[in-house]
């Protein structure tokens, strides 16, 4: 069901995650008592058998818990039992009929479904015409401005990635600024499986300040944006602004 209009934004259970995130909301998490936007955090849902399992979509229904994106506060958690304690609060003791559980690998669970929204993501905006590959063609678009987020894989050279973010920061008026772009937490293996083309080492998210097509383009960036942002900060690994 929707969640009432008027939920205290401190709540840290909901019972909407079949509708997806809504904008500006705040949840707090579980582990440390945070409030945070609601989609900076991870939504852990249960399975009609108990377990627990990670719900980066926030779309399984029923109750959720929502935790910050950090690997190693949430193993922490799991060794001193405080993530057990918490979810049989939040979970109120499980589903009826099953005892509630996790498995120790769930930190793991955790990155791998954060990293396959981020390649899903990908994907789906390539298939909608957002996303530039290829460096001749993304250093072209880049230093015309029609690039509004520039990403490299991790397994990317020092000199490519040199070489476009200049690029990028001609068409974004930022000479001299030091911009960069993002190095994902993914090689380019991951990325050329993800979005079906070979050796996929650097990619941009089309955009063109000001216009029509600009705004539906920046949108584009800022959902992928986040769900590199998500993997980035619970690996540790924060990108930067």
């Amino acid at each position: 069901m929707r969640t009432p209009p008027n939920e205290r934004v401190d709540s840290d259970i909901v019972d909407d995650g079949a509708h997806g995130p809504a904008s500006g909301s705040e949840r707090r998490c579980v582990l440390s008592g945070e409030t945070f936007p609601r989609e900076d955090l991870i939504r852990l849902a249960v399975s009609l058998t108990g377990e627990v399992l990670p719900d980066p979509g926030a779309k399984a229904p029923g109750r959720g818990a929502w935790i910050a994106p950090d690997r190693a506060a949430l193993e922490k958690a799991i060794v001193e039992g405080h993530l057990k304690r918490a979810l049989m609060r939040a979970f109120k003791g499980g589903p009826e009929g099953a005892a509630l559980s996790y498995s120790d690998e769930l930190p793991q669970l955790v990155e791998a479904a954060l990293a396959r929204t981020l390649l899903d993501r990908l994907g789906l905006e390539l298939r909608g015409g957002n996303i530039v590959l290829g460096s001749a063609k993304l250093a072209e678009h880049a230093r015309s401005g029609r690039i509004a987020l520039l990403l490299h894989a991790s397994d990317s050279s020092e000199d490519g990635r040199k070489k476009l973010d200049q690029a990028w920061r001609v068409g974004c008026d930022a000479e001299g600024s030091g911009m960069r772009g993002t190095v994902l937490p993914l090689d380019r293996n991951a990325l050329s499986v993800a979005l079906g083309r070979e050796n996929v080492v650097h990619l941009g998210v089309s955009g063109h300040s000001g216009s029509r097509g600009g705004t539906r383009k920046a949108s584009a960036a800022d959902r992928i944006g986040q769900a590199v942002t998500r993997l980035s900060r619970f690996m540790g690994s924060d990108p930067p602004d």
